[in-house]
């Protein structure tokens, strides 16, 4: 009688399941990670971009992945491919360059955070939702501390962030798009 090894009998998963509760679809998340490991490896920089990690969506099903044991996995892929990102750029553009254009992104994104409470963004219609405008300025009060004066912030504070919807609220999508170069910032500086 031969013996087959464990590893042929149980396929281990990447991530614990999130049991009864909705998580990441497995299949999707598989095939994501499995195209990022080739690009990664492949060292072709344009192929998939710190910025599409970041934005990678997946299915919620119930028994999917855990939503943050995949979520922080991204953060660390979305990480790697920013630091190569960096050095090719550096390589490139040389670091004056580099270091001009990520602080001009800093200083579009703090002229940005610095309008009035209340008017940072662009607010939906009465009858429908958005950002909850008060949650959103104390992000950006602190994201602004950040870029002026240093105040520490991690791009997965800023990445993890979630804000309550309320009627009349900031437009979603430029809230995201402002927080989404704030991580493109702290990365770029590293």
């Amino acid at each position: 009688m031969t013996e087959t090894p464990i590893h042929d009998e149980v396929a281990a998963t990447p991530f614990p399941t999130s049991g009864r509760a909705k998580g990441y679809e497995k299949r999707a998340v598989d095939i994501f990670l499995a195209r990022a490991r080739e690009v990664f490896e492949s060292d072709d920089v344009g192929a998939l971009r710190s910025a599409e990690v970041r934005a990678a969506a997946f299915p919620l099903v119930r028994g999917g992945y855990s939503v943050t044991a995949v979520d922080a996995a991204l953060g660390r892929v979305e990480d790697a491919f920013a630091a190569r990102e960096r050095e090719h750029a550096l390589s490139n553009l040389g670091a004056r360059a580099w270091v001009a254009e990520t602080r001009d992104t800093a200083q579009v994104v703090l002229d940005r955070l610095r309008r009035p409470r209340g008017a940072r963004f662009e607010r939906v219609g009465i009858l429908h939702y958005g950002y909850r405008v008060d949650e959103v300025d104390v992000v950006a009060d602190r994201v602004a501390r950040y870029l002026a004066a240093g105040d520490p912030v991690t791009p997965e504070q800023v990445r993890s962030v979630a804000f309550r919807m309320q009627r009349g609220g900031y437009r979603e999508a430029q809230v995201d798009v402002v927080l989404d170069s704030v991580v493109e910032v702290m990365l770029a500086i590293g």
